[in-house]
């Protein structure tokens, strides 16, 4: 019969180990659950390489559901292409979230996703424009990291700039506080804009339910494993400039 002190220690051993495909300590891991997405459009995802939040993080989590989901880690790639893996690759039929100064509420629309110009300001012919979008990059990391991609990455600026308007803030809630409503998780985010564009609500409820399953699952090993689900970083409020 094992001696109960190194039975203990294996377990949390085990339980420290992590996941090949969501990142997350196992206790963390909802892989199991995950529902596969068909998409047109298609997912590229940058991480900034300070944002790896293993406990409450969404980027690999997000991309487990779709099978052309594209997640790179990293500060800066020559081009999209190259952030890709792909010989070629047109920016200007591809989107990026920006979260600059510009938010859906000061702009005359009611749109839940709206495309901007350089400006700030809303682009003629919406329906026309968001509807040629083959891809949307989204920027993993707080506002300063996600600043920091943006810099770094100027083919970004050939790509089209699109914000978002959500409903109601960020299901994080007091996990992770965000200091604006349009403030999402990459996953909500990518829900938002996926389901939006598509027009298919299922995307949506697809993604946020993996998303409200992750964080019932932290909060149970935050209960019973603290040392597993630590307390959640405070984000950096600095807003970033156009």
């Amino acid at each position: 019969m094992s001696d109960p002190t190194e039975a203990d220690t294996d377990l949390t051993d085990a339980a420290r180990e992590d996941c090949p495909h969501c990142g997350k300590p196992k206790p963390l891991c909802i892989c199991d659950s995950v529902t596969p997405i068909e998409s047109r459009i298609q997912l590229l995802i940058l991480q900034h390489p300070q944002e790896q939040d293993r406990a409450l993080g969404t980027a690999r989590l997000t991309a487990r559901h779709f099978a052309n989901a594209v997640v790179r880690i990293g500060l800066s790639w020559p081009s999209l292409a190259k952030a890709l893996g792909r010989p070629v690759a047109d920016p200007q039929r591809w989107a990026v979230l920006y979260l600059g100064s510009a938010k859906v509420e000061d702009l005359e629309t009611d749109a839940e996703i709206a495309a901007i110009n350089r400006k700030g300001e809303l682009e003629p012919e919406q329906r026309r424009i968001l509807s040629r979008i083959e891809g949307i990059v989204l920027l993993d990391g707080t506002w300063s990291q996600a600043k920091a991609l943006w810099w770094r990455n100027p083919w970004m600026l050939k790509c089209q700039r699109v914000i978002l308007g959500p409903k109601r803030p960020s299901r994080y809630g007091a996990l992770r506080r965000e200091p604006r409503r349009d403030g999402l998780s990459t996953l909500e985010a990518a829900a938002m804009l996926l389901a939006g564009l598509e027009k298919r609500p299922d995307i949506a409820a697809a993604l946020i339910d993996s998303f409200e399953r992750m964080l019932a699952k932290y909060r149970e090993v935050q209960a019973e494993m603290p040392e597993l689900a630590p307390k959640p970083k405070k984000r950096d409020y600095r807003r970033r400039k156009r």
